[in-house]
């Protein structure tokens, strides 16, 4: 495609036409949080993320809990469980550093929090982008994967189904 600076004023138009005819046939898009764990780039629908925080110095641990369950926050007086994702997905435990943060989600007023290494971006991804999440490392449990996105910079996101991730339906079944 030409450079628009290159062109005449009125052919910017034409070029313009042609750049949302591009992103029209990409199909639906899909506005992600991506964030790292260990060395692999994970997103989440930007719609369920309430806020991003640092991790406090001091989470107040749950006895009996599972141990990816790192603990409870009180956020602005709301207490929030925190999941320790890496754990939760099958990965080995890490250290955190200054860029670990906890992405906070709601899903049916289910608040929870993820400790995650880093945040990286929010990014469109289309469903041309998107591939059938069927040939991951064996430390990654799969059921937590809906898709593997692949944006044009070459990397790969695994893109988490959270509902089932946080078994939010045996949950919200429960306290009824």
């Amino acid at each position: 495609m030409a450079d628009i600076q290159k062109l005449e004023p009125g052919k910017k138009e034409i070029n313009q036409d042609f750049r949302d005819l591009d992103v029209e046939s990409l199909g639906e898009e899909h506005i992600n949080l991506v964030f790292t764990l260990g060395r692999e780039n994970f997103g989440v629908d930007v719609n369920i993320v309430r806020e991003i925080v640092r991790v406090p110095s001091f989470i107040t641990r749950v006895p009996n809990a599972p141990a990816y369950i790192r603990g409870v926050i009180n956020l602005r007086g709301t207490i929030v469980p925190v999941f320790d994702m890496h754990l939760k997905i099958g990965m080995e435990g890490h250290q955190l550093t200054d860029e670990a943060r906890i992405v906070v989600i709601a899903v049916n007023d289910v608040q929870f929090g993820m400790i995650v290494n880093s945040v990286r971006e929010v990014l469109t991804i289309y469903d041309a982008q998107l591939e059938v999440a069927t040939k991951l490392s064996s430390s990654i449990d799969r059921r937590y994967v809906l898709w593997v996105a692949k944006p044009a910079d070459d990397r790969l996101i695994l893109l988490l189904d959270v509902p089932n991730l946080f078994e939010l339906d045996q949950i919200l079944d429960d306290s009824e």
